[in-house]
C-alpha cells in the first residue's frame, strides 16, 4: 500500500510548484493578439519585470527556456571569436560555457567543481589579459546543481578594482524571486532568468535584462540574428517586435498573476525572507541527520555561499537515489536528482539529491518534505541522527513574522 495518493509535491528546483491563480489565469481562450486587453495587460508587465531584478534597464522576453536565456545572452553580447570569461561553480555553469562555445565564441573557463568561485582565480585571469580581450564574464549567481550561490558584488568590485573594462552577465535562473538581487546596485551588465523557478509560470519563457552599456556594445555583435537581437524586443514600436512574432498569451495571462502576487501584494522584502526562512529550515534537519551519520552533508559548507532555493546534499551512494524512489512512491515528495555531482567512486550519483524551496513554497510544504524524508530514512534503515523536524520546526517558529 503506497501513501501517495493525494496532491503530490514537487520538490525539484524546477519546474517549480505553480500557484492555482497562476494556472487559472491561464485557463482561458486565445485572445486577440491585434489590440486591446492582451495588450494592455502586457505593458504592466514590464515594469514589474524591472522590479523583480531590481534594474531600471531594458528587459527582453523570449520564447524559451533557460537555454534560451543564454544563448540570447550570448548572441548580443558576443561576435565569433571573441572571448569570455565563465565562472563555474556548478553543471549549469559549464553548460552555459559549452553553449557560447558553440557560438563561437572562445572560453576561458574557471572551473571551481561544485564550489565557490576563488577571486583571487578571477583576479589572476583579468589581469592576465592585459589586451582586454575578454568581452564579457559570465557568472551563475545561484547553480541549479551545486546550489552554490556566487558573492555578485564581491566580483563586480573585483573587476572595478582590477579595472577590466568586461561586461558582467549573471545566470540567475535558479535565483531570482528567491535570493535577494539587485542588478544595477551591483553592477550587473546582463541578468538571464526563466520562468518556471522563482517566477511561478509553466516553462517557456525566458528573460534577458540588460544595461545601456551592454545595449550599446551589443551593437558590434555578428551573432545576433532577427530572433536572438534584443533590440526590437526592448524598444520595438509594434506587438508582434515584443516576441519576434505572435505572443505567448497564455504564458503570459500566468506571468502577470505570479507578478501580482511576489511584487504587489507579498513584495520582494518578504519574498527573500520567506526563502531564506525555508532554506534555513532545510539546513537545519540536515545539520541533524549528519550528526548520525557522517555520509550526510550539505554541498556548501558555508551558509553565506549557499543558494536560498534549492539545497543539494549528500547521502553516500545508493542512499540518496534509493531516498528519492521512496519518497516518491510512497509520500508523494518528488526530490531533485544529483545532477552533476557524480563521483569518481559514485558515477551514477546515487549518493546526492536536491531539496528545492523555491517559488510558491510555503512552511507546511517544507516541513511536510523533510518529515517524508525522515520517514523514508527510517523505512530504508538509513542511519540519520535524530532531532530534524524539531530543529527545522524551530527555526520556522523563529521566523521574524511570527
Amino acid at each position: 500500500m503506497s501513501l501517495a495518493s493525494g496532491r503530490p509535491y514537487l520538490a525539484i528546483p524546477g519546474p517549480s510548484t505553480m500557484p492555482d491563480r497562476v494556472l487559472q489565469a491561464m485557463h482561458r481562450g486565445a485572445p486577440n493578439i491585434y489590440a486591446g486587453a492582451l495588450h494592455d495587460m502586457v505593458n504592466t508587465i514590464w515594469p514589474d519585470l524591472r522590479t523583480v531584478a531590481g534594474t531600471t534597464g531594458h528587459v527582453a522576453m523570449y520564447i524559451g527556456n533557460g537555454h534560451a536565456g543564454w544563448e540570447a545572452a550570448n548572441a548580443n553580447l558576443f561576435s565569433r571569436g571573441d572571448r569570455a570569461l565563465v565562472l563555474a561553480t556548478g553543471r549549469f555553469g559549464l553548460s552555459w560555457a559549452d553553449a557560447a562555445r558553440d557560438m563561437g565564441v572562445a572560453v576561458d573557463l574557471i572551473d571551481s567543481g561544485a564550489a565557490p568561485i576563488s577571486l583571487d582565480r578571477v583576479e589572476a585571469a583579468l589581469r592576465a589579459d592585459a589586451a582586454h580581450a575578454i568581452r564579457a564574464v559570465l557568472v551563475t549567481h545561484v547553480d541549479t546543481a551545486s546550489s552554490v550561490r556566487t558573492d555578485v558584488p564581491a566580483l563586480r568590485a573585483l573587476m572595478d578594482a582590477v579595472g577590466h573594462p568586461a561586461l558582467l552577465a549573471v545566470d540567475c535562473i535558479a535565483s531570482l524571486a528567491c535570493d535577494e538581487y539587485h542588478m544595477d546596485a551591483w553592477g550587473v551588465d546582463v541578468t538571464v532568468a526563466a520562468s518556471q523557478k522563482g517566477l511561478m509560470t509553466p516553462p517557456g519563457l525566458a528573460f534577458v535584462w540588460f544595461s545601456d552599456r551592454a545595449a550599446q556594445e551589443s551593437r558590434r555583435s555578428d551573432l545576433r540574428t532577427p530572433y536572438w537581437n534584443w533590440t526590437p524586443r526592448s524598444t520595438g514600436s509594434e506587438f508582434w517586435q515584443l516576441f519576434c512574432g505572435t505572443a505567448p498569451t497564455h504564458h503570459l495571462y500566468g506571468l502577470r498573476e505570479a507578478l501580482d502576487m511576489l511584487v504587489k501584494e507579498e513584495g520582494l522584502p518578504a519574498v527573500w525572507a520567506r526563502h531564506e526562512t525555508l532554506a534555513q529550515a532545510v539546513w537545519a534537519a540536515f545539520a541533524a541527520w549528519g550528526r548520525g551519520n557522517p555520509a550526510i552533508a550539505l554541498n556548501v559548507a558555508d551558509p553565506n555561499h549557499r543558494g536560498r532555493s534549492v539545497t543539494s546534499a549528500r547521502m553516500g551512494a545508493p542512499a540518496a537515489t534509493l531516498l528519492r524512489g521512496w519518497t516518491e512512491s510512497q509520500g508523494g515528495v518528488t526530490l531533485g536528482i544529483g545532477l552533476g555531482m557524480s563521483t569518481p567512486e559514485d558515477l551514477a550519483g546515487d549518493g546526492f539529491l536536491r531539496v528545492a524551496h523555491m517559488g510558491h513554497v510555503n512552511a507546511h510544504m517544507m516541513l511536510g518534505a523533510l518529515a517524508v524524508m525522515e520517514a523514508g530514512m527510517q523505512a530504508l534503515g538509513i542511519a540519520h541522527g535524530p532531532g530534524a523536524l524539531d530543529a527545522a520546526a524551530a527555526v520556522v517558529a523563529g521566523h521574524p513574522a511570527a
